[in-house]
């Protein structure tokens, strides 16, 4: 018996039973159902965790690395923040809005984190910060909660969602990809899930 071949056709394929490509972004009325459930249940972590990862459009590697620091000017949560992306070792500039704040800050207060605290510490005593995975468990419970299959969503989602939102507003591809931290506009078409021709020609209709 050839036990290669065997232990090849009893192999599971990592993707089996799984829905792969790119996750979708979530929906204005998703974003809502989600912010008003966890602000009814008090869930303050998770609002601050939801608000910021829609707002800063980062990977999940870098939204759950941020430190209180990184976020605040002295005892308040600044307009603007920027971040080293871990991946490509550039900056990043994002807006805080006001209700991601204000979430932010009630967490800060909640669970009493000094400026160079991690802003999502974790519970296990291993890790510093919360992990990509529990992230993502974290989201999957959000999506899950108001009806949606989590399968099609992931943090990619979550960064995904304002760029676009902001991108089927005005049709600016290079801010899209200057708030996503591309390094070139190629990645951030890819990202869209655009025609390629159809962003191109948009992009040089924008270009100063």
């Amino acid at each position: 018996m050839d036990t290669t071949t065997s232990t090849t056709n009893h192999r599971k394929t990592w993707n089996k039973g799984k829905l792969v490509g790119q996750k979708a972004p979530l929906r204005p009325k998703d974003i809502w159902a989600i912010r008003v459930r966890l602000q009814m249940e008090h869930r303050v972590r998770e609002l601050a965790l939801f608000n910021l990862g829609l707002d800063s459009k980062l990977r999940g590697c870098d939204l759950v690395a941020l430190r209180v620091r990184d976020i605040t000017h002295g005892d308040r949560v600044s307009t603007r923040a920027m971040v080293m992306q871990r991946k490509t070792q550039r900056p990043v500039q994002f807006e805080i809005t006001q209700p991601t704040r204000d979430s932010a800050e009630a967490w800060i207060r909640q669970a009493k984190l000094k400026f160079e605290d991690f802003l999502f510490p974790s519970r296990i005593h291993d890790s510093p910060h919360i992990g990509t995975r529990q992230y993502a468990r974290i989201l999957h419970g959000w999506v899950q909660e108001i009806g949606l299959d989590p399968t099609g969503f992931g943090t990619h989602s979550m960064r995904r969602t304002k760029a676009t939102l902001i991108y089927k507003r005005t049709k600016n591809l290079r801010a899209v990809q200057l708030l996503l931290g591309h390094s070139n506009i190629q990645s951030t078409v890819r990202y869209l899930g655009i025609e390629v021709d159809d962003a191109l020609e948009m992009a040089e209709q924008t270009e100063i």
